[in-house]
């Protein structure tokens, strides 16, 4: 089972930017595919990024040009990189591993807060 810790989250002004990182362990890394969701409150948690092993990615249409995600595998590790940001980007954003080979299951990281506000 893969454990992850989430960093990186903060305070940050409309069209700044923050790079969220989270660190995966306890399992074989390449074999999750990583992502990126965030609930804001009222609402449903949502994908914003995934990325699988081989760098393969997709993204949500509102993020799609501001933000970027990306896996270093070497160090267990996927970021999310978050340009631009709008105040409707407020929410926790959660990391997540889905499991695609030699088994399965979903995993969560605790979440971070990140609040877009002048």
């Amino acid at each position: 089972q893969v454990q992850l810790v989430e960093s990186g989250g903060g305070l940050v002004q409309p069209g700044g930017s923050l790079r969220l990182s989270c660190a995966a362990s306890g399992s074989i890394f390449s074999d999750y595919v990583m992502g990126w969701y965030r609930q804001a409150p009222g609402k449903q948690r949502e994908l914003v990024a995934a990325i699988t092993s081989g760098g393969i990615t997709n993204y949500a249409d509102s993020v799609k040009g501001r933000f970027i995600i990306s896996r270093a595998n070497a160090k267990n590790t996927v970021y999310l990189q978050m340009n631009s940001l709008k105040p409707e980007a407020t929410a926790v954003y959660y990391c997540n591993a889905e499991r695609v080979r030699r088994g399965s299951g979903s995993y969560w990281g605790q979440g971070t807060q990140v609040t877009v506000s002048s």
